[in-house]
């Protein structure tokens, strides 16, 4: 259904701040990190809505991870997921892993929809907390970003762009969002260009435990001057 140009990277789920550390630009109040599971119930109805003039609507809502992670197994697990680096989990796995990002305080998952179907993952968190924390100088208002398509077997010319830029809109739908921070695999060069054409601008490479990656940001008026020359 979707090209897939590689995503970013697979989540941290188990880091927790330490007190008097902020959350991230709008997200929820701390739930405490041993938030217990609430049953399965009806999928939560979305967050955030954009209409692109040649692919339709988009759509963002709450990933719940009891009736979701079924879902993403296949997706992460997938060949063209690789830079997710979940290709060995378990659905077990998976599950654990979002129930803990829905735990978290500075870190969410959401399920992406196009004309009403799942068809991306997105996760927002504090990078100075979460991923980056001690790896660059953060700033007021930076939010972190991870983005993953669903494979597919059929490619749609220009879905992923518009994947990208309804996560961006989104992101900087929050007013307190004033950089969006993201931090590729230096091999993903395919979600690099993409990140260019949103208006992201590399900074340099940072060594992590389970990879080198291209730092780079883009902030409000970088997204907004993208969209410009696009259009």
């Amino acid at each position: 259904m979707t090209e897939h140009p590689g995503p970013s990277e697979h989540p941290r789920p188990g880091e927790h701040p330490l007190p008097g550390q902020h959350p991230l630009p709008g997200a929820r109040p701390d739930r405490g990190e041993h938030c217990a599971p609430r049953d399965a119930g009806p999928a939560p109805g979305p967050v955030f809505t954009r209409t692109d003039p040649g692919l339709g609507d988009f759509a963002l809502r709450a990933l719940d991870p009891l009736t979701d992670s079924g879902l993403l197994h296949g997706w992460v697990t997938h060949p063209k997921a690789a830079f997710w680096m979940m290709g060995e989990a378990r659905p077990k796995e998976v599950e654990r892993a979002y129930l803990a990002i829905a735990a978290h305080p500075r870190h969410d998952a959401f399920l992406g929809l196009h004309r009403g179907a799942p068809a991306f993952l997105v996760e927002r968190y504090d990078p100075a907390r979460i991923e980056l924390a001690g790896l660059y100088e953060a700033e007021d208002g930076d939010v972190g970003m991870h983005f993953l398509t669903a494979p597919g077997e059929v490619r749609i010319p220009g879905f992923t762009l518009a994947v990208l830029t309804t996560v961006m809109e989104f992101l900087f739908a929050d007013p307190a969002a004033r950089r969006v921070v993201v931090e590729p695999d230096v091999r993903n060069t395919a979600v690099q260009a993409l990140n260019r054409a949103v208006g992201f601008v590399p900074v340099g490479e940072i060594t992590k435990p389970e990879k080198t990656a291209l730092l780079s940001f883009c902030t409000r008026e970088q997204f907004a001057a993208a969209r410009g020359a696009r259009s």
